[in-house]
């Protein structure tokens, strides 16, 4: 892992940094180790061990700001499954096997009747499901969702994949 994860003095997971911006903010005596956990940063002549999660000692205000809406970030929050029938690629659904590329966007609230692309409105669905849904509301449509589509925690997003163990408990994965 290439990256270190930056809290802010309340332990609050701030972004995920490169090493050497790591070594800059651990010179200056900005940040304080939290973890046992080392990644080495080599340079010539010499390897520094650097902590795989770092805190800041003076509070930043940085306001939360939802991850920023997209069709990929709507699939991947779904994990690439149908909210109406639970159908995910590679499953026997509606009488074949779904592709990838039979996941849609759907709209809660259709666009023709002002629904907008937030992350409250759209789920991933299959083609079969959104097209049954069309133009109506899911209960229109006597359709049920098997979730509440919701704004995901940036920290899935941004940390998703291999985590570091450390990182685990910061991110409460």
């Amino acid at each position: 892992m290439a990256a270190i994860l930056l809290l802010n003095a309340t332990y609050e997971p701030l972004a995920v940094i490169p090493r050497k911006r790591a070594l800059s903010l651990l010179l200056r005596e900005v940040v304080d180790g939290v973890t046992e956990e080392m990644v080495a940063l080599a340079s010539i002549g010499e390897t520094r061990p650097i902590p795989t999660v770092l805190r800041l000692r003076r509070y930043v205000n940085a306001p939360r700001r939802g991850a920023r809406w997209s069709r990929q970030g709507v699939l991947k929050r779904d994990n690439y499954t149908c909210v109406y029938c639970g159908g995910r690629a590679g499953d026997r659904r509606h009488g074949r096997v779904l592709r990838l590329n039979d996941l849609t966007i759907d709209h809660v609230l259709p666009k023709s009747r002002g629904g907008r692309n937030t992350w409250t409105n759209t789920a991933c669905a299959c083609a079969a499901c959104n097209g049954r849904k069309n133009d109506r509301t899911p209960h229109e449509a006597g359709m049920v969702l098997r979730w509440e589509p919701k704004t995901p925690r940036v920290e899935y997003l941004v940390a998703s994949g291999n985590v570091p163990e450390a990182w685990k408990f910061y991110l409460e994965i």
